[in-house]
């Protein structure tokens, strides 16, 4: 079956045409066009939008403000992202990352989405035509969402104070056995005094660790401190199952990799 195409200036008449059946959002197109090619018949039509303001990334005043058309390739190469560049890197290969943006990130189902774990861990607003939401509100609905995401914000961390880990069986380009992004905040003695987790592959979508984090609190980073934590971890969480890896492995190995991550 033949996808028809079309080609809209505005998010708003390319959110028009979003309420027909069957038709989907092609953003940089590395999961619609091939779920398609590969006999997905639910999708008869693709809507894309050419408003150059999507492609866009701004900083200012401790913010940043990424378009949902970024690719994970722009992010990489650029200079004051350097505390999101290896998020942006662990996404594909060279090829993928020209394709992937920030936009479809978002609604890139496990293993798939290394790239929405760091915005979880982030504390990153969606903003829509509608308005701005939080990122742990956009995922728990994005199932149900057919307005376009038109950029997302955060604030400018500091590249010291995130971590980001992606474990693959193919290296550098595999698909995601687990990933896990955090942000801490450090008092001068090294004692957290804040703390992100989040994780991909632990749901359909990235979670927060929310138990890990709660235990975190006034530690230091060091392997008997943060042993409570590497346990709290698994609180909450349901892995999926794929040729990748099984629930079961990926919840045993989830303590094993945030301990590499903390103490990194």
């Amino acid at each position: 079956m033949s996808l028809a195409l079309q080609t809209f200036s505005s998010v708003k008449d390319a959110n028009a045409a979003l309420q027909a059946a069957g038709t989907r959002y092609l953003g940089g197109g590395t999961l619609v066009v091939r779920a398609a090619n590969e006999g997905d018949v639910a999708v008869s039509s693709l809507v894309r939008v050419t408003d150059p303001g999507l492609s866009q990334i701004a900083v200012s005043g401790g913010k940043v403000r990424l378009g949902a058309s970024v690719t994970m390739a722009a992010i990489a190469r650029h200079p004051e992202l350097t505390a999101l560049a290896p998020a942006a890197r662990a996404v594909g290969g060279p090829a993928i990352r020209n394709m992937a943006t920030v936009g479809g990130n978002l609604f890139a189902p496990a293993p798939y989405g290394d790239f929405a774990v760091a915005l979880l861990a982030l504390g990153a607003t969606v903003v829509t035509e509608d308005g701005e939401v939080p990122i742990e509100t956009f995922l728990a609905d994005r199932d149900t969402s057919r307005g376009i995401v038109t950029a997302v914000d955060v604030a400018s961390p500091k590249a010291e104070s995130v971590r980001f880990l992606k474990v693959s069986r193919v290296k550098p380009k595999g698909v995601s056995v687990l990933s896990i992004a955090a942000l801490l905040q450090l008092a001068p003695d090294g004692t957290v005094t804040s703390a992100r987790i989040a994780l991909g592959c632990m749901a359909d979508r990235p979670i927060r660790a929310l138990a890990a984090e709660k235990a975190l609190l006034g530690c230091k980073l060091a392997p008997q401190e943060i042993a409570p934590a590497l346990v709290a971890a698994s609180e909450g969480i349901a892995p999926i199952t794929d040729p990748i890896a099984s629930a079961w492995y990926r919840a045993e190995v989830l303590p094993v990799h945030l301990g590499r991550l903390l103490l990194d």
